[in-house]
């Protein structure tokens, strides 16, 4: 779906205390960013209007967030929704912080010493032709790149909606040196417990699609 262009989009998300504006900047120093540095760093990849991401970071203070879209006009509603989260929390925000970055281009922005412990990976589009395949968020050449600042151990959470983007991406993980940890085909139907829903899974649940979920370990 194509994203109508919002000018008012840029400067609000410039007036916001958590937004990033040059990304490229913070390259090997995102802990520092954060008032409790010791706090592990949680990272979602593709976090549209940041229902998911709102709640994580408004309910566990003791973890640091970090949430990556490049469109302007979706990290917008993003901000918005993390910012009522934390209000009904009573807190303010302080162990979030938002970018608008191209995740293909990840490496400009993360290094060896901005050491990650988990990343979300949330119904990110599933580009079924076969020449688009490495845009996938999953894609081998992708999960190399978070290796590099995945601390030993660190895992990544997969949900989607598409059944190949699924089944390829087992293959993907397995190409990258990750082990499958958790894996259900149908994840409100399984024993996995504390699972946050995104905009796109409660629609897909609505519609009768299950959610394939996953947790990868490097």
């Amino acid at each position: 779906m194509r994203i109508r262009k919002k000018p008012w989009a840029r400067p609000e998300l410039e007036k916001c205390d958590f937004f990033i504006k040059n990304p490229k900047d913070y390259k090997g120093k995102w802990a520092v960013q954060f008032k409790n540095k010791e706090n592990p760093i949680y990272l979602e990849l593709g976090c549209g209007k940041g229902t998911f991401i709102a709640v994580h970071g408004a309910e566990n203070p003791n973890i640091n967030y970090i949430a990556i879209d490049i469109k302007d006009e979706v990290l917008v509603l993003a901000k918005r929704n993390i910012e009522r989260a934390y209000e009904e929390k009573g807190r303010e925000v302080d162990n979030l912080k938002l970018m608008a970055q191209e995740i293909a281009l990840i490496s400009d922005v993360f290094s060896r010493e901005d050491i990650v412990h988990r990343i979300y990976i949330n119904f990110c589009n599933p580009w079924p032709k076969e020449r688009h395949k490495k845009r996938r968020l999953t894609h081998t050449r992708q999960l190399n790149n978070y290796r590099e600042f995945l601390i030993d151990g660190g895992e990544i959470y997969f949900k989607t909606d598409d059944d190949e983007l699924f089944e390829e991406s087992l293959e993907y993980f397995k190409e990258a040196k990750f082990s499958i940890e958790y894996i259900t085909y149908d994840l409100h139907n399984s024993d996995f417990v504390g699972n946050v829903e995104t905009e796109h899974e409660r629609m897909f649940t609505e519609q009768g699609i299950p959610t394939k979920f996953l947790i990868a370990k490097k």
